[in-house]
């Protein structure tokens, strides 16, 4: 019941917050989910919506913060791994993989892509 009364409010006043609909849904499903966890053990709040609201954008605040500090702890990990090359970075000698993803451009259809691979690539051989 709470849901279906609740739903669109939460979605809405989510969206209104943060500007973003795909968050809004996504936190707001969170929520509910949270509370089909917690309310048969601590019972349903007096008000529900409420409670579904805050928890929706708690959670929506948690990951933009943790999605703001991502790049920075990505850089972080990147000066922690071994500058040591376990591979060659350089480019690759041999043209027939460029070859074989030209043949398999999505402007071309199927057929030229079989055809065109078939010719190219496998007379190669």
């Amino acid at each position: 019941r709470v849901h279906r009364e609740e739903w669109a409010r939460v979605v809405a006043s989510l969206a209104r917050r943060f500007g973003d609909l795909d968050l809004a849904e996504e936190m707001a499903a969170e929520a509910f989910a949270v509370a089909l966890e917690r309310w048969p053990v601590d019972g349903v709040p007096a008000n529900p919506g409420g409670w579904i609201t805050t928890t929706a954008n708690r959670r929506a605040i948690d990951r933009l913060r943790r999605e703001s500090r991502r790049d920075d702890k990505q850089q972080e990990a990147w000066m922690l791994q071994d500058d040591t090359p376990s591979a060659p970075l350089g480019a690759i000698d041999d043209d027939r993989l460029r070859l074989v993803f030209t043949c398999c451009h999505p402007a071309l259809s199927m057929e030229a892509r079989v055809a065109l691979t078939l010719r190219l690539v496998g007379a190669s051989n």
